[in-house]
């Protein structure tokens, strides 16, 4: 990657944060910590990585993405219509009576790019792993990609997904890890400690990477480098809130929105 094209891809996720800060201000209501830590991953995904097409969001051979955090639907919402799939002023829809833009993703809002619904935490990679092996019997080349907070892998069902997937040989699943290190109770070590995390994916037979999920730079280079023959799963190292300076690491942005004189501050000033 050159400098020209990470200028021009760290320029997009400050816009995707830009709009997440407004949409979620309109709305009054929304979970802004963790989507402001993860527009730089969703930035490399949808405007280096995947392969889709927002004027034809339903290409038989499109790269697929669930989103298993689904609370943090700001960040996709922001980073499809930045990629052309809806017009932008739709986001100040977000959580309002009748918008596609639900709280939570949903299939039955009929918003174009968004591949499942989810919101119900732990149920994403298993999700993956249905659509993984369908497209493995069915010869499909494309990857599925499944995007999970540090705390919801506390779930169990996480991996029991992450056991069938290596059972399976699912080559075509790659997990991103938002490691931000907190959830909505506090620091992740607080509430169930999850280390040593690389070895746990490791052992359950998963191809395992880990960068600075905050540096373009680096997921690109980590993202281009994924051709081994296994499952695999990116450990991707944020800071909750990530671009305001005033609420990063505070896990008490979680679930809250920002007032107008927030979104003020952090935008304008």
């Amino acid at each position: 990657m050159d400098v020209k094209e990470q200028k021009k891809l760290e320029g997009i996720a400050s816009t995707i944060r830009h709009d997440i800060i407004d949409s979620l201000c309109e709305a009054g209501s929304g979970h802004i910590g963790g989507s402001l830590d993860l527009a730089d991953i969703f930035t490399v995904l949808y405007f280096h990585t995947m392969k889709h097409d927002p004027q034809n969001p339903l290409i038989p051979d499109r790269d697929k993405l669930i989103l298993s955090i689904g609370h943090t639907a700001p960040v996709l919402y922001a980073t499809l219509a930045n990629a052309g799939y809806f017009p932008k002023d739709e986001l100040l829809t977000l959580r309002k009576i009748g918008t596609r833009l639900q709280g939570h993703p949903s299939l039955l809002a009929g918003l174009p790019g968004v591949e499942s619904a989810s919101g119900s935490l732990g149920q994403g990679l298993s999700i993956c792993v249905g659509m993984a092996l369908s497209d493995k019997i069915d010869g499909c080349d494309r990857k599925i990609f499944c995007v999970c907070g540090d705390g919801e892998i506390q779930e169990g069902q996480v991996w029991e997904a992450a056991m069938s997937a290596a059972h399976h040989k699912l080559s075509n699943i790659i997990a991103i890890v938002d490691r931000n290190r907190m959830q909505i109770d506090g620091p992740n070590e607080n509430v169930m400690g999850l280390e040593p995390l690389r070895e746990k994916w490791s052992s359950f037979g998963w191809e395992v990477f880990e960068c600075n999920g905050n540096n373009i730079e680096e997921l690109v280079k980590t993202f281009d480098s994924m051709t081994c023959d296994k499952p695999k799963v990116l450990i991707a190292n944020t800071t909750m809130g990530k671009g305001v300076k005033e609420i990063e690491g505070d896990y008490k942005w979680h679930g809250k929105a920002p007032s107008k004189e927030d979104r003020n501050r952090w935008i304008v000033g």
